[in-house]
């Protein structure tokens, strides 16, 4: 089964938010709708990047690996390097 790792952006808040899902339309849904603890301030949410994986373990590895970033700047420059190389789809 594929999952997918995607990076949300909110404007008011100036975050992003680096997540995991099977079903990425839900996922976002809920970010915006305020289902999620976490997410909840920074509406709306919008989905800037997103990319797929063939398991879960991959997914939660290339997450973890993108949360470790820490700085806005760092995470654009892997966004770009991945649309780059056709491995992603950027939303920006």
């Amino acid at each position: 089964m594929r999952y997918f790792v995607y990076i949300l952006k909110s404007e008011c808040l100036g975050k992003f938010y680096i997540g995991q899902t099977q079903n990425i339309i839900d996922r976002v849904n809920r970010h915006n709708s305020g289902q999620e603890k976490y997410t909840s301030k920074g509406k709306p949410w919008e989905l800037v990047f997103f990319t797929t994986t063939i398991s879960r373990a991959e997914a939660m590895k290339l997450e973890r690996k993108i949360k470790n970033f820490k700085s806005q700047k760092r995470i654009i420059e892997f966004i770009e390097k991945e649309v780059s190389k056709g491995r992603g789809s950027r939303k920006i």
